[in-house]
């Protein structure tokens, strides 16, 4: 498809019922603006239904407040066969100023699916700009971690149940 859709942006204001017992917009909606951003995107680029396979290393940097203009921008910066890696910024802003901060920072992984809810080739996304090959080469790093720990975490597992079988 070679698609031009490669970014998108949610904007909209941080409404009441969003907000934690601490008076902040809670991580809940945060994650959840998050995953629709993350959605649009691989829609548009890939022109197909899309799920969440993964959502890692987010960073909450700052709050945010209740009547805040939020920025959930989410960018195409790794395609696999059917794979799309989604970078997603959350950004916030008086909107009497619009002085946006970065809040929220994340990587998102999302797979297309055909009608029948099995993988489905998306376009090969090419790094165009030296900031789009640094963007590409920190998925590929993260990709490579992520196998890492999930093998760490599969040891330790292990090493649980077992413990616990000789326990019973």
């Amino acid at each position: 498809m070679g698609r031009d859709n490669r970014e998108v942006t949610l904007r909209f204001l941080a409404e009441p019922g969003d907000v934690n017992f601490g008076g902040k917009v809670h991580g809940g909606a945060v994650m959840k603006w998050i995953d629709l951003a993350a959605y649009a995107c691989s829609a548009a680029w890939s022109g197909k239904y899309c799920i969440t396979v993964y959502a890692g290393g987010i960073r909450f940097v700052q709050p945010i407040l209740v009547g805040n203009l939020v920025e959930v921008s989410a960018k195409v910066i790794y395609t696999g066969s059917s794979s799309m890696h989604i970078a997603i910024d959350v950004q916030a802003s008086d909107p009497k100023e619009l002085n946006n901060r970065l809040t929220t920072h994340c990587i998102v992984i999302m797979v297309a699916v055909d009608e029948h809810g099995k993988p489905t080739q998306v376009p090969k996304w090419v790094p165009e700009t030296e900031e789009d090959v640094t963007l590409e080469r920190s998925a590929i790093k993260l990709m490579k971690m992520r196998q890492e720990i999930g093998e760490e975490m599969e040891a330790h597992v292990k090493l649980l149940k077992s413990n616990l079988e000789s326990r019973f």
